[in-house]
């Protein structure tokens, strides 16, 4: 144990500017943003049923945020052993087309990433701006797949789904399936991440403990001594995305003074897809899904929002207070208590799917996250929370309006 201890605090302390870097520049970046949001009236004016904060709120907070993961990346690479080294190694792939070994250069990888991030944050500023339709910000997630994809990420996904079966995919069949489903991984991740974001502090507090559950995963991997790649890689995003979490969030805790908007949403959304590819790139499905565990909260929170609109017979992308946290602030419970109990639900999921990677086998954890989800949907079902409330002429909950 003490042995392990030491791995953890070594990888920690060789990157340990990264995370620092990320919340000293998002700390600074974000009254910047707000000063210019309330000064271009780039606003989130508040309604009646979706948005019942008092006065018009600034967004543009993704930005600062995008800013924080930039600075962090950026340190990344600074210290990058072998950087010279990596860049001729992309120059020379480059010239002979060799797209095999392009996509097993780390260093294209996190640009490929950065440069992603950079995408996914502008199509949500356009959201906020321009208010897109959903298949336009479906075409932008697929922009966001593809430049990832084109960089490496999704490397090993093939064979989370075909290895057990003893299948190896050749490179030129298994990028098309890696690209699938880094496509599905980002829409649903985006989106589930967007549909959080409906009280202050609540996407960017529980997405900041999610990074810090996939840190510890990877520093848990990457403790076992293995060349310096994808694992280094996993650690410096996490640190990065927590470091410019933690930089934002003093700014949007209740009572919140700026809003990350859907270009931080997506951006959140759009680091837990890429977190899902790199725990992929490891070949087996033990750490898929434990990722996929300790993202529970954001995609138990969507199920329930969809199924209770579709037995609602309304469209699954209508706007309304059907989401785990609007029904308890409807039973009577403040904005800082559903915050604080999706903070400590978001801790028990990072925890758990941590725990159970590190001590179950993967058949073992399947069964253990069934019954789990069996008994959370049980309890939803007996408190009345996924059928929809009787209409009341025409005004009741989801009459209107979209989700933040």
């Amino acid at each position: 144990m003490a042995d392990f201890t030491n791995s953890i605090l070594q990888v920690l302390e060789g990157n340990r500017w990264i995370g620092i870097t990320a919340l000293g520049v998002a700390l600074v970046a974000t009254p910047i943003v707000r000063w210019v949001a309330y000064r271009k009236q780039i606003v989130d004016r508040p309604d009646a049923l979706l948005k019942p904060h008092g006065r018009p709120m600034a967004y543009l907070g993704g930005l600062a945020i995008c800013a924080g993961l930039l600075a962090g990346l950026a340190v990344y690479v600074a210290v990058m052993p072998d950087l010279r080294a990596s860049w001729n190694d992309i120059r020379q792939a480059a010239a002979r087309g060799d797209i095999e070994r392009l996509h097993n250069n780390s260093l294209l990888k996190i640009l490929s990433i950065a440069v992603a991030a950079v995408w996914i944050t502008l199509v949500g500023l356009l959201d906020d701006v321009h208010n897109l339709k959903p298949r336009q910000k479906i075409v932008g997630q697929a922009l966001a797949a593809a430049i990832l994809l084109a960089g490496g990420v999704g490397s090993g996904l093939d064979d989370v789904f075909f290895g057990p079966f003893g299948i190896a995919l050749p490179f030129w069949a298994a990028l098309p399936f890696q690209g699938l489903t880094l496509f599905v991984a980002m829409i649903v991740a985006c989106n589930a991440t967007n549909l959080l974001d409906g009280l202050d502090g609540l996407c960017g507090g529980v997405t900041g403990i999610i990074a810090v559950g996939y840190l510890a995963l990877a520093v848990w991997l990457a403790s076992f001594g293995r060349p310096y790649d994808v694992d280094n890689l996993r650690v410096g995003l996490c640190l990065a995305m927590a470091g410019a979490v933690l930089g934002f969030l003093p700014y949007n805790v209740p009572p919140a003074s700026i809003f990350m908007g859907d270009a931080g949403s997506m951006l959140l959304g759009f680091f837990v897809a890429t977190m899902l590819a790199l725990f992929a790139c490891e070949g087996t499905a033990r750490w898929l899904l434990a990722a996929c565990a300790i993202y529970a909260l954001p995609i138990l929170d969507t199920a329930l929002a969809v199924v209770r609109r579709a037995l609602a017979g309304k469209s699954i992308f209508a706007g309304d207070r059907s989401h785990l946290y609007d029904q308890l602030v409807d039973r009577g419970m403040t904005v800082k208590q559903v915050v604080a109990l999706f903070y400590v639900l978001a801790v028990v999921a990072a925890v758990v799917g941590v725990a159970v990677a590190m001590t179950l086998k993967f058949r073992y954890a399947v069964i253990l996250y069934a019954g789990l989800l069996v008994i959370i949907w049980t309890i939803f079902v007996g408190l009345g929370m996924v059928t929809p409330p009787p209409k009341q002429d025409g005004t009741g909950p989801g009459q209107g309006g979209a989700d933040e």
